[in-house]
């Protein structure tokens, strides 16, 4: 899961796939394509929205995207068309490049929607992220058991 800083979108992301998945099965990231906010807890807006409905985020430590989570990693979730450009131009190779996916590909196929960031509105922006983000994961964790 990638976003910008990796304290809204991509933790929650992070959270949220990880609620509905197996630990023992999966494991389930997050970065930001910026190093802004390294070693740093994901934002107090976006542990108050997890926590609302059950998810702790708060072992979390932000950290910048590397070429490295291309071999560690089956997919990569972005965030947004600036955060998929800018992971797509880490890759080496068309292998790499393909693991990279629109997260709101998964409600609206072929659309690139962006979740919005939430980091200069107010509580609500990230209600709306968390339920957008709670939807895609549910599609995703679908596909990941079968």
């Amino acid at each position: 899961m990638v976003c910008l800083g990796n304290i809204c979108r991509s933790p929650l992301a992070e959270g949220i796939l990880q609620s509905k998945l197996s630990s023992q099965s999966f494991f389930v990231d997050s970065a930001g394509t910026a190093g802004y906010h390294v070693g740093e807890l994901p934002d107090k807006r976006s542990i108050e929205v997890a926590n609302k409905y059950g998810i702790n985020i708060t072992d979390q430590r932000s950290r910048k995207f590397n070429k490295s989570d291309f071999k560690e990693f089956d997919f990569i979730f972005a965030m947004d068309e600036n955060n998929y450009d800018d992971i797509v131009s880490m890759s080496d190779n068309y292998e790499e490049t393909q693991k990279v996916k629109m997260i709101l590909n998964e409600l609206y196929p072929k659309e690139n929607r962006s979740v919005p960031d939430p980091y200069y509105g107010g509580d609500q922006g990230f209600e709306n992220v968390y339920r957008m983000l709670d939807e895609a994961c549910n599609i995703i964790a679908s596909k990941l058991e079968k």
